[in-house]
């Protein structure tokens, strides 16, 4: 029955994914600890760093935060010289924030810390796996982000 077949996979994805975000949350932890910030502010400079200029709703957005917990994050950001905050050029009414010399150097340093991690993960999946588990990611988070929940 195709019914039994569909409950069988979401259970065996649900599994999964517990397991993924498991350690993944393990490693965004240590990589945020490793900087001395908590994995809020982590995810803000990267965010940030990506993008060049974000204004705080912007960056609330892509952190999935209320705006009050992403103004927080991005104040101790600025306090601790990681972040810039200037007026939008386009509207002086709002300001953006854009990483510092500081904070770039940090971005830079979480990013290549990062990418050889995955590049790590890469090399233990058999080279005849890597374009299919890349496209079911992807296919993954797709479906993720056209389904609301909760």
């Amino acid at each position: 029955m195709v019914l039994d077949n569909s409950v069988a996979q979401a259970a065996i994805l649900r599994e999964l994914l517990r397991t993924l975000i498991r350690k993944l949350g393990i490693l965004e932890r240590s990589e945020a600890l490793c900087c001395d910030m908590t994995l809020s502010q982590c995810n803000a400079l990267i965010e940030v760093g990506r993008a060049g200029v974000l204004s705080v709703n912007q960056l609330a957005d892509r952190l999935n935060l209320d705006k009050s917990t992403t103004s927080r994050v991005s104040d101790k950001l600025v306090l601790d010289g990681q972040l810039l905050r200037q007026e939008d050029p386009n509207d002086r009414r709002y300001v953006v924030l854009k990483l510092t010399e500081r904070g770039n150097q940090i971005y830079t340093n979480l990013e290549s810390r990062m990418t050889a991690y995955f590049e790590e993960v890469m090399d233990a999946v058999d080279p005849t796996e890597r374009a299919a588990m890349l496209r079911g990611l992807q296919a993954l988070a797709s479906a993720l982000n056209s389904n609301s929940c909760c």
